[in-house]
């Protein structure tokens, strides 16, 4: 077999020089404290107990919306294949996302997202496991992934990743921006890289896997994350374009079910799905599932904490150690 040609160095290099919507939260969370702050120096002095109660409001009002999301779950799922969590789980994952929330919406991802730069030495011994690719979801970038980004650095694994922008675009948009990650992945390991996804993420590697013809070849397994694969409850209040085409039974999510399953008998054989009765996002919980992947249960986790849990990411990442090719594999190559 001949050997593929060398890619060239500029594969390497990532192209994450800015981020809009870790500008737009930025000012979100600037503006959330100068409100909180004003209100309270504003109303201090007519009742101190007020000026804390709005302030505390401002600021961590996000846990009400949190708690309206677990009431719908616990309604919604009633009548989903997966069981349904109890109150007392449903609170103890309530709790999870309230602590986990803020410090990725208000954190990493606004101040933290380039701390972490993608890999960009290239090492192509067969022997070593192969990069990573991070594919985020909505209203996320690149800086969800920086715990997984500072284990993957400590072990010595590579790995490349992607802001999906537009924010508010198209899914199949996003396409190209994960073609450019699998190819800079390709270029540091030297062989096909593992896909991890979270939520949005995992129907963008979904688009990219569906319109690019040598998919199979070139990824050697996708691990999504809380992923709407069925589209979510919660889509049909969207008017964004890619929330949108993740309400259930949208027409987008239909075709591309199509062309997989036009495309390979078993296309979700290469697919690892984690999903959880208590995901806040993506609901019914049985819309997280593919048939024939490898569908794995983590029960009473939130959706955003789901993407650092501790099985997880332990799991997902024996995965990806466990790709690295086989002695005999490599003699065939």
């Amino acid at each position: 077999m001949n050997a593929k040609p060398a890619p060239s160095d500029a594969h390497l290099h990532a192209p994450h020089a800015c981020s809009s919507l870790a500008r737009l939260q930025q000012l979100l969370a600037f503006s959330a404290f100068g409100l909180a702050l004003a209100w309270g120096m504003a109303v201090w002095a007519a009742s101190p107990l007020l000026a804390l109660g709005g302030a505390a409001l401002l600021l961590l009002g996000y846990a009400l919306v949190l708690a309206l999301e677990f009431v719908t779950v616990a309604r919604v799922n009633r009548g989903d294949s997966v069981p349904a969590a109890n109150a007392a789980t449903l609170l103890r994952a309530w709790w999870q996302e309230v602590r986990v929330a803020p410090v990725v919406f208000a954190w990493r991802q606004p101040f933290r997202w380039q701390t972490w730069p993608d890999a960009s030495e290239r090492n192509a011994d067969p022997a070593k496991p192969p990069a990573v690719v991070f594919v985020h979801g909505f209203v996320c970038n690149r800086g969800f992934w920086l715990p997984w980004m500072r284990t993957l650095r400590a072990l010595g694994v590579p790995y490349t990743s992607v802001n999906l922008e537009p924010v508010f675009g198209s899914i199949p948009a996003y396409v190209p921006l994960i073609e450019e990650a699998v190819r800079r992945a390709e270029a540091l390991s030297g062989q096909p890289p593992v896909l991890i996804c979270h939520s949005m993420g995992g129907l963008a590697a979904r688009a990219w896997w569906s319109s690019t013809p040598d998919a199979a070849q070139r990824v050697q397994r996708v691990i999504t994350i809380g992923t709407p694969h069925h589209g979510t409850w919660l889509g049909q209040f969207s008017h964004v374009p890619n929330g949108q085409q993740m309400r259930r039974n949208h027409a987008w999510l239909a075709n591309l079910a199509e062309r997989e399953k036009a495309g390979s008998d078993a296309p979700y054989e290469r697919f690892t799905c984690w999903y959880s009765n208590a995901d806040n996002i993506v609901f019914p919980a049985s819309t997280a599932l593919l048939e024939g992947a490898d569908n794995r249960h983590v029960p009473g986790v939130a959706h955003v904490a789901l993407g650092f849990h501790p099985r997880v990411m332990r799991e997902s990442l024996a995965m990806v150690a466990s790709a690295a090719r086989s002695p005999a594999e490599r003699t065939a190559a």
